[in-house]
């Protein structure tokens, strides 16, 4: 039997080290560039939450330590530690959508579903790309904890990711306005304030790293973005009005200021869109004690 994408999915979602996790998949991610894996295939036995490690600890977020003075090692430690535990459970979500949704693909469609809503190769190729950058950013950040002497583990995380992963499990829309185009569009909220920080400490290894990832996650939220117009236009539904409509269903509470408009423009995302969710609060300057919400 042929090894297809949706094996290499369970491979990565059933092994608990994260290291591991992160080098299967650029493995995959190689194989499927290289064509050793050609086919989708199906996962009839995808796991409702991936394995894990015995750390770090999962809490609730308002059970997480309070943020340590800016400016510090432990900070520093602190925030490489949360952004390294969104990347990991980052991997995992990309596996998953490919693996859940494989249905979908056009391989998998059988002639009486001609008329269906199918998703050719392209999208597989765009989220094993994203799979393999979340495994490189967790990589990159292991490196740099160790730097300070720490290491992936050494902190309490929280869960909240995964959570928004399981609420959308049954729903392909739902999952892309999720994922993509909240939680990682966030990411591209704080992460520049993030860098001018590292670079106001001379800290240019971690805000090159930084930029890296900023930079990478512009090119996921697209990728979000673009399959979840296809998905409005095959249905024939207006696209602002199903995106507010499943964030108010599925995320609730208000999308958080300040934007980075520039960096949601370029993955696509149009202001009209994500405004209205907004707090009601003015744009304010991130300050040096923002983290990433994960």
């Amino acid at each position: 039997m042929n090894f297809t994408l949706c094996n290499a999915a369970l491979d990565v979602l059933q092994c608990a080290n994260p290291i591991k996790k992160a080098s299967r998949t650029r493995i995959h991610m190689q194989n499927w560039r290289d064509g050793t894996i050609t086919h989708i295939g199906l996962a009839p036995d995808i796991p409702a939450r991936p394995a894990r490690p015995d750390k770090p600890e999962l809490r609730r977020p308002n059970n997480m330590p309070k943020r340590r003075k800016a400016g510090s090692d432990k900070s520093k430690i602190a925030l490489l530690h949360a952004i390294a535990h969104i990347e990991l459970n980052a991997i995992d979500l990309a596996w998953d959508i490919m693996a859940r949704f494989a249905h979908y693909s056009d391989q998998n469609q059988s002639q009486d579903q001609t008329n269906s809503f199918t998703l050719p190769r392209a999208f597989f190729d765009d989220w094993i790309k994203v799979a393999d950058d979340e495994a490189k950013h967790f990589l990159m950040l292991v490196e740099r904890l160790n730097d300070f002497g720490a290491s992936y583990g050494d902190l309490p995380a929280h869960d909240g990711l995964w959570e928004s992963s399981q609420k959308t499990a049954h729903d392909f829309a739902a999952r892309l306005a999720i994922v993509p185009m909240v939680l990682e569009a966030r990411g591209l909220d704080v992460t520049p304030n993030m860098i001018v920080m590292m670079n106001k400490q001379n800290d240019d290894k971690t805000a090159n790293m930084l930029q890296i990832i900023h930079d990478d996650e512009v090119t996921h939220v697209r990728a979000g973005t673009r399959w979840f117009e296809s998905w409005c236009d095959y249905h024939d539904l207006n696209i602002e009005e199903k995106w507010q409509d499943l964030v108010r269903t599925y995320f609730g509470t208000p999308l958080k200021r300040p934007f980075n408009h520039p960096s949601r423009a370029e993955a696509g995302m149009i202001r009209d869109w994500y405004e209205p969710l907004a707090d009601i609060s003015a744009d304010i300057i991130l300050t040096e004690e923002t983290t990433p919400q994960d």
